[in-house]
């Protein structure tokens, strides 16, 4: 919804030092953000200029403009010189996601009340030296996450932990993904890990400092890459999502294999030996050197054709 008609509008601080807290913002009162102590929203870190960024709100329309900061500013993803700000984007500067939402009733113009707020927002939440970055998946979908730090070349280990216990880590460098895991496993290929994650709605993350090992199979793959192929697998995936067993069902081979071996492709035949081998949906797509699309095409198929039936 376009700022006007007499709205109020506040900035929400969805990760970063004050996470939860909010600045109003105020019709022909700018805000200067930037890292030295006397503007109105100050954030001291390494990656925030002095004075970083302007927002205004002008005849119902919020504004905001770099100014020249080292780091740029970014909104939805882009980094930009000057941009129009409507309800519900979200600003990046430094460590902090900051999101345009509607406030209630009317804002005081007083800065001093909204810096001390956001103090006391920080030292509520004791957050450490070590996390950089946090919030929830909930309010920065994974793939907007990925691509707000893509754009800004962040490194660092993204850590996203789910109410199942579930945890994925996704390692940047310079923006760059290079490796990814679920849970530690080392069975699953670091895009197949990826692409899982992004199937993720729920959940926290942090970013965590950069992590200097090693790993086998290293990527060099860029946000946007990974992006555009996960999405395109996402959306195929959720068309069949509701054919598919749950996933600690156990894959048997049908007894006798009435339909003969030599009509199925070889990387079907791989899915078959797997199913014969392991027996649980979830680790034959564990084990499955093809993507989880893939593999649960293959797996439906199988069954259709009664290679393999569920129990």
């Amino acid at each position: 919804m376009r700022p006007g008609g007499g709205r109020s509008y506040v900035l929400r601080f969805i990760s970063g030092k004050y996470q939860g807290g909010e600045f109003p913002i105020v019709n022909d009162k700018p805000i200067i953000v930037g890292r030295s102590s006397d503007l109105d929203m100050v954030l001291v870190e390494d990656m925030v200029s002095r004075k970083h960024a302007r927002i205004t709100m002008q005849q119902d329309q919020i504004w905001i403009e770099d100014l020249g900061s080292t780091n740029g500013s970014f909104v939805n993803g882009e980094k930009i010189k000057r941009a129009r700000l409507k309800e519900g984007d979200r600003v990046l500067i430094g460590t902090s996601i900051l999101k345009v939402i509607a406030g209630e009733g009317a804002q005081r113009a007083d800065s001093t009340d909204a810096k001390a707020n956001l103090e006391n927002v920080a030292a509520a939440r004791r957050t450490t030296q070590a996390r950089t970055m946090s919030g929830s998946i909930e309010e920065v979908p994974l793939p907007d996450l990925l691509q707000l730090f893509g754009t800004s070349k962040k490194s660092g280990v993204l850590v996203i932990r789910t109410e199942a216990d579930d945890v994925g880590k996704i390692y940047m460098r310079k923006g760059v993904i290079y490796y990814a895991s679920i849970n530690d496993l080392e069975d699953v290929p670091p895009m197949k890990s990826i692409f899982r994650m992004l199937t993720w709605q729920k959940g926290l993350f942090d970013l965590d400092p950069p992590d200097e090992r090693e790993f086998p199979n290293e990527l060099t793959v860029s946000v946007q890459e990974v992006l555009m192929e996960g999405l395109r697998q996402l959306d195929e995936f959720n068309e069949i999502r509701n054919e598919l067993p749950d996933l600690n069902t156990r894959l048997v081979l049908s007894q006798p294999v009435i339909p003969p071996l030599r009509d199925l492709k070889p990387e079907e035949l791989d899915i078959l030996q797997l199913a014969h081998n392991y027996g649980h949906l979830e680790t034959v797509l564990n084990k499955s050197l093809s993507t989880d699309l893939d593999t649960v095409q293959f797996i439906l198929k199988l069954i259709k054709n009664a290679y393999l039936r569920p129990e």
